[in-house]
């Protein structure tokens, strides 16, 4: 590493010039952006199967519909990132294995499990909803290929998020007590899980403080969280149901909702593999790439094959 090189990729993140996959970096900025990348990719695809397990119970045939397209959606932005990660060098199977083998983590929010159909609206309401404020930031990060992805990725959420939305509606303003008191129990379920999905506090966040020095990431944990709960709040008032929070209250000096503590100890074992679903969503991905070797080889034959006769 030259002083100039340093300098040219420190005057750029200084002038809010995109990083490009040819463009000289520091080690352990590329090494930063693998980590949060992959991650962001391995909680695409294991987030798609709390909803899959309620695609052949969903109540009607628009909702499945819904549903199902919602689930592609996750898919392809599992794609997107895994392309991004690609371009700094990392080899997409090497990263999948990382996450089966536990060395690389995906969103908390999804070792949760789905007991009611209101849990697949609650999902795209407040996960979705969480994870639109964390990723609208992130379509200004500094390496260009995250954050070209970052906008197509925010427009499909926005959808999740307000399809969400409409079926927490539905179920509680047309629907009997026994469907919103369905809603009450989701959201006492996944408030505080969504709230952890932003990341530890910025004074214990291990890489925080370097990620928004590389503009990585733009705002920190504790930012981003606030946000989500100011804009969420108001949208529970109109469903007309209860955050399962007594400490949460408008704060008039800050202009903000004041809320409860997080059990960070809940978070960490749920992170460190011992969540209600950690095994479960792991079996699912194993047996998936175990059943799915042959499409890959297949695949790789095929090509082999293509490239010899065009050689000939």
């Amino acid at each position: 590493m030259s002083n100039a090189e340093l300098k040219k990729f420190e005057d750029k993140i200084e002038r809010d010039v995109k990083i490009e996959p040819r463009d000289w970096m520091p080690e352990a900025y590329r090494e930063s952006l693998i980590r949060q990348i992959s991650q962001h990719a391995h909680s695409e695809i294991v987030g798609m199967l709390p909803e899959a397990n309620w695609l052949a119970r969903a109540p009607s045939l628009r909702r499945k519909s819904i549903l199902m397209a919602k689930i592609q959606d996750e898919a392809g932005h599992g794609l997107y990132l895994y392309c991004a990660a690609e371009t700094l060098g990392a080899e997409r199977q090497a990263t999948i294995d990382a996450m089966l083998e536990g060395k690389l983590k995906y969103s908390s929010i999804f070792n949760y499990p789905t007991r009611s159909w209101a849990d697949m609206g609650m999902i795209g309401w407040l996960v979705d909803g969480a994870a639109i404020v964390n990723q609208v930031a992130l379509q200004r990060t500094s390496y260009g290929p995250y954050a070209r992805a970052m906008v197509r990725i925010c427009k499909e959420e926005s959808f999740h998020q307000r399809q969400g939305y409409e079926l927490l509606t539905e179920l509680v303003k047309e629907g009997n007590a026994e469907q919103k008191a369905m809603v009450q129990d989701s959201i006492n379920r996944f408030w505080w899980p969504s709230l952890m999905m932003f990341g530890p506090h910025d004074s214990d966040s291990a890489n925080g403080e370097q990620s928004i020095a590389w503009k990585i990431k733009r705002l920190g944990n504790d930012e981003l969280r606030q946000k989500f709960i100011d804009i969420t709040v108001r949208q529970a008032e109109y469903l007309d149901i209860t955050i399962p929070d007594p400490d949460l209250k408008w704060n008039e000096k800050t202009g903000h909702y004041d809320h409860g503590p997080i059990d960070w100890k809940e978070f960490k074992q749920v992170v460190s593999g011992y969540g209600p679903c950690n095994k479960e969503r792991m079996d699912a991905r194993r047996q998936a790439q175990e059943e799915g070797k042959w499409v890959v080889e297949a695949g790789l034959a095929y090509h082999a094959k293509k490239s010899m006769n065009e050689a000939a």
